[in-house]
């Protein structure tokens, strides 16, 4: 199951309904105790996080007496089936337990004076009389109902769920309405159980420390790898655990039978019972000790939050490279917390890897502008104060990118501001993502060596080679401020994907054609392959990274070596970075002749080199 969405209702600041949706990798942004925090804190509690308990102050200071608080979750991404019982199996749509865009929301409610919530389905479930609250009737009743409307297409009389769909079957209109649907009796709340084994992991890292050193933040790395190592485990426990009840019932069973030798009615009256299922994970405690034998959560922070950074870039190379998948939200509060501005990096380049694997979603929050200007734009959720103090999100528009922009101050890279200071002719080259940074670094140099002397590299001071593809909120930053520069610009965008196959135009066609019309020098070209990947020979991608594909002009590359390697598709943008770095410094002048692409590139370079004359 993934989440897709958070529903709060005066919950601390937020007053009033409130929707947060949520993608793969989500930032929240905004300045400091605006309600990120909170938002983490309420999917810890509705995941039952040991660091997250609902609290009487957490009720909005600002909502009548005796208003109730909400925390809903929607999801997407369902389980296929659902064992209400052994002698029957069903589906949330079958049970109408979705909602109107066929997804899972539930809400946990707190009433007012009680901290135990109760829990509910919003879902467009049948209301027409004999048709509503089925899943709240015990099976004598359910029986009565179906013998009332004289249901004869009952496949299986002792189950619940066959009693349910031939009666719901029978009615001509069952009057379907959003409601709420208590999930505390009867097959409601066995489902509700269900539903709980099949909840992603909740993972939380808060900023600051916990007063708890046995809850410290690196602790549940090690506890979340137990619990990940328990979760993929799960069959072979399960056996174990058989084999445990079967000996031990064996023992009580023969207890019983000597105990009948003095007291008969005494030894009927005693049953053999486990009390609870066996906590495994808290079997096996896990942590890590430095040669003196300091544990790692008495350690400075900075250590600490590096174990954490660690931790995330095995996960995202464990994922990578293992089939087995454990559904699980990474939620980090200031990754950024006591880390040197270059770790900080690297903590982004992680959590958006890790976002990529099946599986994994991440959420992050920050208010530092160096950071938020790394992660993707459509990952970043803007929230903000009105007149009133009370807190909203934002986000998905220009507008509020420059908003965002103003508020934590995210500014050009000092690398392109000092650019446009430099004295003398210099040229703006603008393409797609990093990996794009990385092949024409490499065949201007090829070309110039071995082609034509006058071609410049990219890498001199007066060409800058920036991704543009605004794919985070610092490239969109950038690409602002590149046309009040004054400095003409050259770009190279990808022909895919493209805007829909209807009608074959690349999705960046739009954009070059306004770029070329400017008329400020500046250019515009689409590749005539699919993608940079597409000039590879095939002879350098064996040599690069050990698997051998076919290339052609229009396949999807990427995807081809995903499928060589065994990995899944959306591992597609750590497989790039890899090309980039280990199969392009393969490539040589005769490789680019032979699949074609070499006048292409040439032509390119040498339309640079000519804004430097």
């Amino acid at each position: 199951m993934k989440l897709k969405a958070l529903k709060l209702y005066n919950f601390r600041s937020y007053q009033g309904k409130i929707v947060i949706p949520f993608d793969d990798l989500t930032t929240l942004v905004g300045q400091n105790d605006v309600g990120k925090s909170s938002i983490l804190d309420a999917l810890g509690i509705f995941f039952d996080h040991p660091l997250c308990k609902f609290e009487a102050a957490d009720r909005c200071v600002s909502s009548k007496d005796g208003s109730e608080v909400r925390i809903g979750c929607i999801f997407n991404e369902l389980p296929s089936e659902l064992i209400i019982d052994a002698n029957a199996k069903t589906t949330l749509a079958d049970e109408f337990l979705l909602n109107k865009d066929n997804d899972l929301e539930i809400h946990k409610v707190f009433q007012a004076g009680k901290i135990k919530p109760s829990i509910v389905a919003i879902a467009l479930h049948p209301t027409a009389k004999d048709a509503k609250d089925l899943l709240l009737k015990k099976h004598n009743d359910l029986k009565k109902i179906a013998s009332k409307l004289d249901v004869t297409n009952i496949e299986d009389q002792r189950s619940n769920v066959a009693l349910r769909k031939a009666i719901w079957s029978t009615i001509n209109d069952l009057q379907r309405t959003h409601v709420e649907i208590p999930l505390n009796k009867e097959d409601a709340k066995t489902i509700w159980e269900q539903l709980e084994s099949h909840f992603p992991m909740y993972a939380l890292f808060r900023a600051d420390r916990p007063s708890n050193d046995s809850d410290a933040e690196v602790q549940d790395p090690m506890k979340i790898a137990v619990r990940q190592a328990m979760a993929e485990l799960e069959p072979e426990l399960e056996k174990i655990k058989a084999q445990v009840k079967e000996r031990t019932l064996e023992v009580a069973s023969r207890t019983l039978d000597k105990l009948r030798d003095f007291d008969d009615s005494l030894a009927n009256e005693l049953q053999p019972t486990f009390q609870a299922e066996p906590k495994w994970d808290s079997i096996f405690k896990l942590s890590l000790m430095s040669e003196d034998q300091i544990p790692l959560n008495k350690r400075g922070s900075g250590v600490r939050r590096l174990v954490l950074l660690s931790f995330l870039r095995a996960e995202a190379e464990r994922k990578l490279n293992d089939s087995s998948r454990t559904n699980i939200i990474y939620a980090i509060e200031e990754p950024e917390t006591s880390q040197h501005p270059n770790y900080q990096k690297l903590v982004i380049n992680s959590l958006k890897d890790l976002s990529t694997q099946d599986g994994c979603q991440i959420i992050l929050t920050t208010h530092v502008p160096a950071l938020a200007g790394l992660v993707p734009v459509d990952s970043v959720r803007r929230i903000v104060q009105d007149d009133n103090k009370q807190p909203r999100v934002e986000f998905g528009t220009d507008d509020i990118l420059q908003s965002i922009a103003d508020d934590l101050g995210v500014f050009p890279e000092q690398q392109v501001q000092e650019f446009v200071r430099l004295e003398g002719p210099k040229v703006f080259v603008c393409v797609e993502g990093p990996t794009d940074v990385s092949f024409f670094h490499h065949v201007s140099r090829l070309f110039k060596n071995k082609v034509d002397s006058t071609i410049p590299c990219t890498d001199t001071p007066s060409i800058i080679v920036l991704p543009l593809g605004g794919s985070t909120l610092q490239h969109w930053v950038n690409n602002h401020y590149l046309q009040n520069s004054g400095l003409p610009e050259f770009h190279v965008y990808d022909k895919y994907p493209l805007v829909s196959d209807k009608d074959q135009t690349p999705k960046y066609q739009a954009s070059c054609d306004m770029i070329n019309n400017r008329g400020d020098n500046s250019q515009a070209h689409i590749t005539n392959k699919r993608e940079i990947e597409n000039y590879l020979h095939p002879d350098a991608i064996k040599k690069g990274i050990g698997v051998m594909v076919k290339v052609t002009d229009d396949d999807d590359v990427m995807k081809a070596v995903c499928d060589e390697l065994g990995r899944d598709k959306r591992c597609k943008k750590m497989i790039k970075r890899k090309i980039a770095n280990e199969v392009v410094p393969h490539m040589t002048v005769d490789m680019f002749k032979e699949r074609g692409g070499f006048d292409e590139i040439l032509g390119w370079l040498q339309k640079i080199a000519a804004f430097l004359k």
